[in-house]
């Protein structure tokens, strides 16, 4: 899938204001122990609608934007969301799922990703990280919470991305052209009765 200028411009705008949001607000909110993740959910559902390289880019510039925010560890939170945009890209760009309830698993596991990934990376890189066994249930609950959003925020990432993006012209003429109907209409497809 290609990306036109609108696009860029509208993802942007789209991480900048979920890494506001995130470090202004929703991440303070703790609900059964854990917090809602919503610069994850917006970074997955650009992945989710433009691919992988797009998803890895916002990613990137959500991680960078939020280190530089919060005066953490330059880079760390950009690796991570760059891996977790480019693997959700990569996901719908292999498998297509076609499931309306797909960006359930998709946000759930992102977020978990994101979690275990940022906690990789603060125990490797910081004498005293502060990982304990509590993380799973946090771990879990943010996962659950990120379910919960994700319907609602993909729709609102495809209702603003939605009309910007480009298609390849390689897939609209493969998306025109009608299929091959030949012999009985139980086998076709296979190549019987041709």
């Amino acid at each position: 899938m290609t990306t036109s200028v609108g696009a860029v411009v509208r993802a942007g705008l789209l991480v900048l204001v979920a890494v506001v949001l995130q470090v202004a607000g929703v991440g303070q909110i703790r609900l059964f122990g854990g917090s809602p993740d919503v610069m994850v959910l917006v970074v997955a559902g650009i992945a989710y609608m433009a691919g992988s390289v797009p998803g890895a880019i916002c990613g990137f510039g959500a991680g960078l934007l939020l280190d530089l925010l919060i005066g953490e560890n330059l880079g760390a939170s950009s690796l991570i969301l760059s891996i977790v945009g480019y693997s959700v890209g990569r996901f719908r760009e292999v498998r297509d799922p076609s499931h309306g309830l797909m960006p359930l698993a998709v946000a759930a596991t992102a977020t978990a990703a994101y979690g275990v990934g940022v906690a990789l990376v603060s125990f490797i890189l910081e004498v005293e990280a502060d990982v304990s066994l509590l993380f799973i249930r946090e771990l879990v609950i943010s996962a659950l919470l990120a379910a919960l959003l994700a319907l609602p925020g993909f729709w609102f990432v495809r209702r603003v991305l939605g009309p910007v993006l480009l298609v390849d012209p390689l897939e609209r003429r493969a998306r025109r052209r009608p299929p091959i109907s030949t012999g009985p209409i139980g086998l076709r497809g296979l190549g019987i009765g041709r």
